[in-house]
């Protein structure tokens, strides 16, 4: 049982990512207004890309001998993103600043997995944390210059 912590921080991420997915998956449906054009195939590249870090990470899971979540109930319980209810009243702005939360959420806990991945001398985890924190930096980077603000990565 050497990557005991690294197994907590990738379960957490299958819960994390499942629930992200979704919250993305809502922006797609219920956002509304100029942008949405622009936006809402946007919504399909993100939720493909989370999938995708997803499925890494389940894999990754399952190769060090742990067993990820795999059902909704699992998922709700584990997960430290909220969700909420569909509704039409939230902004483009207001959805878009949803999302740089969300983000923000997995670049602290890609960071947490970054950390307990050295500590555990777990370098191929920590190489895939590595490289979805940098991508997850990039769109919170994205996000916030649609906002009209600066990243805030290293604030």
């Amino acid at each position: 049982m050497k990557f005991e912590k690294t197994k907590e921080v990738l379960n957490q991420l299958v819960a994390d990512l499942s629930q992200f997915s979704v919250v993305i998956h809502q922006t797609h449906w219920y956002m509304r207004g100029p942008e949405f054009l622009t936006l809402h195939p946007l919504m399909d590249d993100y939720m493909d890309e989370i999938n995708d870090q997803l499925d890494v990470i389940s894999e990754r899971l399952i190769t060090l001998d742990g067993s990820p979540f795999s059902t909704l109930s699992e998922w709700a319980e584990h997960t430290g993103i909220k969700d909420e209810k569909g509704r039409w009243d939230r902004t483009i702005p207001e959805r878009m600043e949803n999302l740089v939360k969300g983000y923000r959420y997995l670049a602290d806990l890609y960071q947490k997995g970054i950390d307990v991945t050295g500590e555990e001398g777990d370098d191929c985890t920590q190489d895939i944390f590595i490289e979805y924190k940098t991508d997850v930096e990039k769109k919170i980077w994205m996000l916030q210059a649609k906002l009209g603000k600066a990243p805030e990565i290293d604030a």
